[in-house]
């Protein structure tokens, strides 16, 4: 498919992280651009503000007439539209050109210098460091971000096509279609078992992964992950290694060592060790693009980060308000143990919205594990997204398993009553369904009550 015989792009679940990436791109190279969406949210807000024409009912007739020229229209939906929806089905039905968003994106990506960030947790935040660090050092990019860049304010970066960022998705098997260059495997923990069945298959499906680099290209992985590649650690002797790691003030210090040279006194602001290695494979990966290791290091100290990515929403001397898109045990894991070293001795209160219902039932012991952890725990009702409830899969199964005194099941209507009664140190909200979007009546009012 050639994108310039494309003159309309009609997208099913606009509003969609990935997805707005990709109508923010198509609006950018001056495509007729539309789409469907369940709900309004601020993302599909933005979108309909560069002038992008959205409905929220699943509802041929309300097509611009524009998206009927079959030759010259691609439509582009994410997995997590049902077969069954009716838009989805008329376009199959009528022989219009009908692509996966991973499909899409590696069309777009794969004439550029391609990076591709993978692994079950830290995608999103590495892609974004990767991005920022080209950025300042003059690299002409695009990127595809699965979050809303703090840097960039958007989830969309065009400054040139000659390299691309992309997060290189697992779910649904999508990173198959990318065509890396340059490529990290960040983490390769049990998820999406829905789609894999066993953690051996999501193993497979990595290596596979691995296997789609260029013929010259290169693979990072994080160090201890059963693949080949170059190794990225802490203090353990990686290719591309952290040492003389120390806090001043919330930033991190430290020598960043690589293959051939150490840089002495990083800087990198961003709490978490995990968020550490994410800041230390995405400078690994943006040295093959050409840039100098002292404009990396500068670049790396300002990076400012992603909205829900261990998010500051209030931050004072009598207390911290955090938001997180965390919604597997590891990295609500990752997340305790950033607000153990940045806060220690602090009261904590978890508000946890578990996402999917198969997740919740394949993850339970090690979910309750976690979130035993924090001083208080709240949790909400189970957001659903693409699924259908699960008999005996409910918040309050879930909160049964944890053990911690101090737990509770709460109305998302209560939420704030209930924040407000217990008076926490430090509040970090988790989850990725629409917890989300509660976050900023949260801070509205706290920040007044502190």
């Amino acid at each position: 498919m050639n994108l310039k015989d494309i003159h309309n792009v009609y997208l099913i679940g606009i509003g969609g992280i990935g997805m707005s990436a990709l109508a923010r791109y198509f609006k950018f190279i001056d495509k007729k651009v539309a789409g469907y969406d369940k709900t309004p949210t601020p993302l599909t807000r933005e979108l309909t503000e560069i002038g992008i024409d959205i409905h929220y009912e699943d509802d041929v007739n309300a097509i611009d007439k524009a998206f009927m020229d079959r030759g010259h229209t691609l439509v582009v939906y994410t997995p997590a539209v049902p077969e069954s929806h009716s838009e989805y089905q008329y376009f199959v039905k009528h022989g219009f050109k009908v692509k996966k968003r991973s499909e899409v994106l590696g069309i777009i990506t794969k004439d550029s210098f391609c990076f591709a960030v993978a692994g079950t947790h830290g995608k999103t935040t590495t892609s974004s460091i990767l991005a920022h660090l080209l950025n300042e050092t003059g690299i002409p990019l695009t990127a595809f971000l699965g979050g809303i860049s703090e840097d960039f304010n958007s989830n969309f970066l065009f400054t040139g096509d000659t390299y691309s960022v992309v997060e290189a998705d697992e779910y649904d098997r999508s990173f198959l279609r990318l065509y890396p260059d340059v490529a990290c495997i960040t983490s390769m923990d049990a998820d999406h078992l829905d789609i894999y069945g066993t953690n051996d298959e999501l193993a497979k499906s990595f290596k596979e992964f691995a296997d789609k680099l260029q013929p010259d290209g290169k693979l990072f992985v994080r160090n201890g992950l059963p693949l080949e590649g170059i190794t990225y650690g802490i203090e353990d002797g990686s290719d591309y290694c952290i040492q003389n790691l120390a806090i001043e003030n919330g930033v991190y210090i430290f020598d960043l060592c690589t293959p051939e040279t150490i840089v002495k006194g990083v800087k990198f602001n961003k709490p978490g060790k995990h968020n550490l290695l994410n800041g230390l494979v995405a400078f690994a990966m943006a040295i093959e693009a050409g840039s100098s290791l002292e404009h990396l290091a500068k670049a790396l100290e300002t990076f400012k980060g992603v909205e829900r990515r261990f998010s500051f929403k209030v931050k004072n001397d009598d207390f911290v308000f955090i938001d997180d898109y965390a919604h597997h045990p590891t990295e609500i894991n990752a997340v305790f143990d950033a607000i153990s070293e940045m806060y220690p001795n602090k009261k904590v209160l978890a508000v946890f919205q578990p996402h999917l219902f198969s997740r919740t039932r394949d993850f339970a012991d090690a979910f309750a594990q976690s979130l035993s952890n924090f001083d208080s725990v709240v949790l909400l009702d189970i957001y659903p997204a693409r699924e259908e409830p699960i008999a005996g899969i409910t918040s309050s199964w879930l909160l049964d398993k944890i053990i911690n005194p101090r737990k509770k099941i709460v109305e998302k209507s209560n939420l704030l009553q209930e924040i407000k009664a217990q008076n926490p140190d430090v509040l970090v909200t988790m989850g990725a369904g629409d917890i989300g979007l509660e976050i900023s009546k949260i801070k509205k009012e706290l920040e007044h009550a502190n």
